[in-house]
C-alpha cells in the first residue's frame, strides 16, 4: 500500500518537529511507497521509497504559491498513493478532500489539540478516521476518532548506564509559551529547597517573546535557560537530569513526558491523563502497528 503524508516540516534537526523525521522512517517500513508534502523542509535522510515535496516555506514563498504547489503535488502524485495521512494541520483536509474523494483516496487526520473550532469539526466530518493520543483532545469526542499511542522512539530514548544523573537536578523541556505553564513552573521551583538546580530547555515563538522575558525575570538564579534543543541534545538532558517536570494541563499528551520516563527520569506532571501510563504502551513501534491496521 502507498501513502501520502502531509505535515508541517521535514527536518531531522528541528527542535520541535524533528521527531516526525523518525516517524517517516517507520512509515517507510510499513508501506510500499511514501510521498510527503510538507510546508517546509530542512535536512533529512530517509529511505529510498520516500519522496519529499515542499510547499516552499524555506524559500519564503507566498501563501498563494503554497496552495498552487499543494494542488500540483496531489495531482501529479495521484497515481502514487492510495490513502492520505494528514498530520496535525486540518487545513490540508479542507483543501484536498474533494479531489481525494473523487480519486477514491481515504483520508486519515491526526489532530491532538485541546481546542478546536468549526473548521476542525468540518475536517473531522470530511475524514474517514481521526487519530489523537489524549482523551481530552478536542477530536476525542467524535465517534470516528481512535485513541492512539504517543509514538515515542523507545529504541532511542533510553537510560545510559555510563551517564550519571546529577543529584537534585530538574529539567523542564518544551516551548516557552503560556500553554506550557512555564511561569507556573518557575514559581513552583523558586519555592523549593536551595539544593535543587533546574534547566529550562526551549525557546519562544515571536508572539510569545514578552512571555519569555517575564518568565526569565521571575526565575531564580538556580535555573539555567538554554535554547531549543535537537533530539540528540534532548536525550543527553534526559539522561543527565534526575526529575522531569511538566505543567501542561489535560488536553494533550506531551511526548516529552514519555521520552523522559523512557530515559529513567522521575516525573512531576500535572496532566491527569498520564496518571497510570506505561511507556511501552506509547512506543513508536506500537503506534505504527496501529496506524497500519487502521489505514490498510
Amino acid at each position: 500500500m502507498r501513502l501520502l503524508i502531509t505535515t508541517q516540516k521535514v527536518d531531522k534537526d528541528d527542535p520541535i518537529l524533528g521527531f516526525f523525521h523518525r516517524w517517516i522512517e517507520e512509515f517507510a517500513k510499513s508501506f510500499d511507497k511514501i510521498t510527503v508534502i510538507c510546508l517546509e523542509k530542512g535536512g533529512y535522510a530517509l529511505p529510498s521509497n520516500v519522496k519529499v515535496l515542499s510547499l516552499g516555506k524555506e524559500e519564503r514563498n507566498s501563501k498563494v504559491r503554497y496552495i498552487v504547489h499543494f494542488y500540483k503535488y496531489i495531482w501529479n502524485e495521484r497515481k502514487n498513493y492510495d490513502a492520505v495521512f494528514v498530520h496535525m494541520n486540518q487545513e490540508y483536509v479542507l483543501l484536498g478532500w474533494k479531489f481525494w474523494r473523487l480519486w477514491d483516496k481515504k483520508i486519515f487526520l491526526w489532530r491532538n489539540h485541546a481546542k478546536g473550532n468549526l473548521w476542525t469539526r468540518l475536517a473531522v466530518l470530511l475524514s474517514d478516521k481521526v487519530f489523537c493520543t489524549s482523551p481530552s483532545s478536542f477530536t476525542a469526542r467524535f465517534k470516528k476518532t481512535k485513541i492512539m499511542p504517543v509514538g515515542v522512539d523507545t529504541e532511542f530514548f533510553k537510560p545510559d548506564p555510563y551517564v550519571p544523573k546529577k543529584p537534585n537536578s530538574i529539567l523542564f523541556l518544551g516551548r516557552i509559551a503560556p500553554v506550557k505553564k512555564v511561569l507556573e513552573f518557575v514559581e513552583w521551583f523558586n519555592n523549593l529547597d536551595g539544593k535543587f538546580m533546574a534547566t529550562v530547555a526551549g525557546s519562544a515563538l515571536p508572539c510569545d517573546k514578552d512571555y519569555e522575558r517575564l518568565v526569565q525575570s521571575r526565575a531564580s538564579d538556580r535555573i539555567k535557560f538554554v535554547s531549543a534543543v535537537t533530539r540528540e541534545q534532548a536525550l543527553k538532558l534526559y539522561q543527565s537530569h534526575e526529575t522531569y517536570v511538566n505543567f501542561t494541563p489535560a488536553g494533550s499528551m506531551d511526548k516529552t513526558i514519555l521520552e523522559a520516563a523512557a530515559c529513567g527520569m522521575k516525573l512531576e506532571v500535572r496532566n491527569p491523563a498520564l496518571k497510570d501510563f506505561r511507556v511501552e504502551d506509547h512506543s513508536l513501534q506500537l503506534l505504527m502497528e496501529k496506524i497500519k491496521m487502521e489505514i490498510s
